[in-house]
């Protein structure tokens, strides 16, 4: 798992049962838990 690209881990984890995926586009800007986050990013939530 070392090789894969953290794109491939994180696409492969959204596919999974219990995983939410939150899109924060390049002008977006949230917040959650108290950390701050500038967009481009994906973020996961695990519920499992």
């Amino acid at each position: 798992m070392k090789k894969m690209l953290t794109k491939e881990l994180s696409n492969e984890l959204q596919k999974r049962e219990g995983v939410i995926s939150i899109t924060v586009e390049s002008y977006e800007k949230i917040e959650v838990g108290g950390i701050r986050v500038d967009g481009p990013a994906v973020i996961l939530i695990n519920q499992e």
